[in-house]
């Protein structure tokens, strides 16, 4: 096994990572939603012109759930080169996987009711 895995520059190391997140994108229809809807939540913030501090607060969040989704999707990926058939231990680590893209979303969409809740009721009821 030795020198299988060689030292990259950096220009491989941000090759590699462009790669499978082009890879994420194309492969994943949860990412591709998760994409999508952090960038409607990015024009919502833009419309209602959220503070500097909200905008962090939304990046950090839009930033969770496609760091969650990613690592999700890599795990999915090793686990079908491991072993293309039932194994319960793999099931638990892809559930438990799926578990932590879960608790991001959630976590964005409570993000997005306290981030534009008050803004949109303040819209709707004329205020």
């Amino acid at each position: 096994m030795t020198g299988r895995f060689r030292p990259h520059s950096w220009r491989h190391k941000f090759w590699h990572a462009y790669r499978g997140l082009n890879r994420a994108i194309r492969t994943q229809h949860s990412f591709a939603v998760h994409l999508a809807i952090g960038g409607l939540a990015v024009g919502v913030a833009a419309l209602l012109q959220v503070t500097a501090v909200e905008w962090a607060v939304l990046a950090v969040t839009i930033g969770l759930v496609l760091v969650t989704e990613t690592v999700n999707t890599a795990i999915e990926s090793l686990a079908r080169a491991v072993d293309t058939g039932f194994h319960p231990r793999l099931r638990d680590a892809l559930d438990i996987a799926s578990a932590a893209v879960l608790l991001a979303a959630a976590t964005a969409v409570a993000v997005g009711v306290a981030l534009f809740g008050p803004r949109l009721i303040g819209l709707l009821c004329g205020g």
